[in-house]
């Protein structure tokens, strides 16, 4: 047991969870807390929030609730701020924070996609400014964990905005991994398949569900508690020193499936 406390024990960290308060992201807060790590969950909603950090209390572990806009760099630089106030430190990003929408391709507006690009990329580039900028002035040693989506890896129908974004996400975790590699700041995609979450569940009707049951080997969705290992592998600077690029995918197979 004590090895693998040493490969992947978090305590004494800080974690701030952009989009904590949702579900996927939320079970991942709950999994860092579980490993000893302090946690800042972020979002829109203190009410939403709290059931997770009472359930984080509830291990022992310290969670505090931020209030933010991430579609604004400001607001972020606060987050940094305030984060660094409550528990001293900083050591684990994870971005999480993302907006869905099923509008057909001829249909979008230039709004409602920029809208998108704002949550999902510019935010996701937002925060790894601010955070790998404090860690680089501290000569610090940090982990980036951006959530992608199986989508951005291959394009899904009814998602084509959410694809783009998060296609966008994976080429810039991959620039930004080799821009701090160097630096000790570690930058990785999780890449969640397919879990029932708020931005997926206005599209995945009767048909959508069959269609995913027959291209997912598995042969089932996801259930929230299967990212954490993942995240406690990415987020650890021992178990995952040499790690950073990286697309981690869970997804049940989907992605190695063809017919």
């Amino acid at each position: 047991m004590h090895f693998l406390e040493h490969l992947f024990s978090l305590k004494g960290q800080t974690a701030v969870v952009i989009g904590g308060t949702g579900e996927l992201c939320g079970h991942m807060a709950h999994g860092l807390a579980q490993a000893g790590a302090n946690i800042i969950l972020v979002g829109r909603s203190k009410t939403k929030a709290q059931q997770r950090i009472d359930a984080i209390h509830s291990t022992g572990a310290a969670a505090h609730f931020i209030a933010a806009d991430v579609s604004n760099k400001e607001s972020i630089q606060d987050v940094l701020d305030q984060s660094l106030s409550h528990f001293g430190q900083v050591d684990i990003l994870i971005n999480g924070a993302g907006i869905n929408s099923p509008t057909p391709v001829l249909d979008i507006t230039t709004e409602e996609f920029q809208r998108i690009l704002d949550v999902n990329l510019t935010a996701t580039l937002h925060a790894c400014q601010v955070f790998a900028k404090h860690w680089l002035e501290n000569q610090a040693q940090g982990s980036i964990i951006n959530l992608g989506s199986i989508s951005g890896l291959n394009p899904l129908s009814r998602v084509f905005s959410y694809s783009a974004s998060k296609a966008a996400v994976h080429n810039l975790s991959k620039n930004l991994a080799r821009e701090w590699a160097n630096q000790k700041i570690r930058v990785n995609t999780l890449v969640p398949g397919f879990f029932p979450a708020e931005q997926n569940k206005a599209v995945l009707d009767s048909s959508r569900v069959a269609s995913i049951m027959n291209h997912t080997p598995m042969d089932r969705f996801g259930t929230p508690d299967e990212l954490i290992g993942a995240t406690l592998l990415l987020a650890s600077n021992t178990a995952g020193s040499f790690i950073t690029g990286h697309e981690m995918i869970v997804d049940g197979g989907f992605q190695s499936m063809s017919i």
